[in-house]
């Protein structure tokens, strides 16, 4: 299982470092549709609450080193902070809850966005307090909510549609 889990993990560190590339690095079309959420949040379903973690983590380094974007610091430091909170706290939560159902599934998925947003929230604002840059509540509305609306939309659909296709096969 542990090889299983090493494996799955590296397939959704690159996806996570690939699917950016469809939004043609544009920065708002990536912060709109949150191409790097949907591989590391599969991570943690699947792979359990560490690797989900640990996934979310490397990705936005792995993907600064590689191809420059996200910028190193600030950006990738706290999209790590953010996607390691999704991995970790989906997996967590999918682990706990032990019901495999759509009802519970979008407990844990609703449960991970959230404490997603909220740790990308307060690290964004350290890190830019830090830089006398400010970042008040109505910017994190904006950018954690409603800039985010359609990558929220897709996560929505497209999670429990994959672990829907993934429990039918396995069955």
């Amino acid at each position: 299982m542990k090889h299983k889990n090493l494996i799955l993990s590296a397939l959704f560190l690159a996806l996570g470092a690939v699917l950016p590339l469809f939004t043609a690095q544009i920065k708002e079309i990536g912060d709109t549709l949150l191409p790097m959420h949907i591989p590391v949040l599969l991570c943690g379903l699947l792979c359990g609450p560490k690797y989900g973690l640990l996934v979310g983590l490397a990705l936005p380094f792995f993907r600064g080193v590689i191809f420059g974007m996200p910028p190193l610091y600030p950006n990738a430091l706290w999209m790590a902070i953010e996607l390691a909170t999704y991995g970790g706290v989906i997996g967590i939560l999918y682990k706990k809850i032990g019901q495999r159902n759509v009802l519970s599934l979008y407990a844990c998925l609703l449960s991970a966005m959230v404490a997603g947003r909220i740790t990308w929230g307060i690290a964004k604002a350290i890190l830019l307090g830090v830089a006398n840059k400010p970042f008040t509540w109505e910017a994190f509305f904006v950018g954690g909510v409603v800039d985010a609306l359609p990558g929220i939309i897709i996560q929505l659909v497209l999670i429990p549609t994959v672990m829907l296709l993934i429990q039918k096969k396995s069955n």
